[in-house]
């Protein structure tokens, strides 16, 4: 007997039917929190991991998504934080999860982690790892005696190791149109660099750009999973803030004919063609 659309498990058996104990094939994108960042030539932090892919619900189960937090960035000579991780869990799921974006040590390598931080400082500091199949390493910190961090890793490429003169560019997202639309998440953030060098950019897909010597650094974009720029130093001994990570997302996409239309979280409810699709910009429930 076919699923019946917009009817969950619960209200059938308040009528004495039994729903179809079928699984429904559902298609999901799941990013995790950026990485957080940190002063003094930080390096970028990394994006959160990127997963795609699909998996069978089983009708009458209860899935929980959790959307993870973009990591802090640091002020006080203190390392940026790592993003938070993103999962969907629920009875029979063996559970996904895609990792919090590595955060910036201050004076040091990077942190790994979905993908990884940049290395702060110098020369002797690399970038963190990624996760693999879900992010990319972090770039190295200057090689010259010169004040300049590393980029971010992102789920699409590596971080860039800084230049003689520049910072590290955040490494790019990558793409999805699970929504219907081409969205990019998961990019790295730049380093950060002292006064009188050129910052790196933030990599697409919600990174956010280092700064150059004063003021405190930008953080990845919300629901993107973008990694926090790296702050600069004005060689004056004050302590800019690194930018902090930006929150993750969760997305599923369920045929229309079975999609039960019982949720919690309010996640944002569209369509694609003949699918269901269910955003989480914060976390909730979806029962089968």
């Amino acid at each position: 007997m076919p699923r019946l659309s917009k009817i969950g498990a619960a209200a059938l058996a308040a009528f004495g039917w039994t729903a179809d104990a079928g699984g429904v094939t559902v298609n999901y994108l799941i990013v995790a929190g950026g990485g957080g960042s940190t002063s003094l030539a930080g390096g970028g932090g990394g994006a959160g991991g990127f997963l795609t892919s699909t998996a069978t619900f089983n009708a009458g189960t209860v899935y929980t998504t959790t959307v993870g937090g973009g990591g802090s960035g640091n002020t006080d000579a203190g390392s940026g934080s790592p993003g938070s991780n993103s999962t969907i869990t629920g009875t029979g799921l063996t559970t996904i999860t895609a990792n919090g974006g590595g955060g910036a040590n201050i004076y040091s390598s990077g942190q790994s982690g979905g993908s990884g931080a940049g290395g702060s400082l110098n020369s002797s500091n690399a970038g963190g790892s990624g996760t693999l199949g879900q992010g990319n390493s972090g770039g190295a910190a200057t090689s010259t005696g010169n004040q300049l961090g590393g980029g971010g890793g992102g789920a699409g490429g590596s971080g860039g190791a800084a230049s003689s003169n520049n910072g590290g560019n955040g490494g790019g997202g990558t793409s999805s149109s699970i929504t219907g639309s081409a969205v990019t998440y998961a990019g790295g953030g730049g380093g950060g660099v002292q006064a009188g060098f050129t910052p790196g950019s933030g990599g697409s897909g919600g990174g956010a750009s280092g700064n150059a010597g004063g003021g405190n650094a930008s953080s990845g974009s919300i629901n993107t999973g973008g990694g926090g720029g790296g702050a600069g130093n004005n060689n004056t001994g004050t302590y800019y803030r690194g930018g902090d990570g930006g929150s993750g997302i969760v997305v599923l996409s369920i045929p229309t004919v079975n999609y039960t239309g019982v949720t919690t979280g309010s996640p944002t409810v569209t369509t694609s063609g003949t699918n269901t699709i269910l955003t989480y910009n914060s976390s909730g429930t979806y029962t089968a």
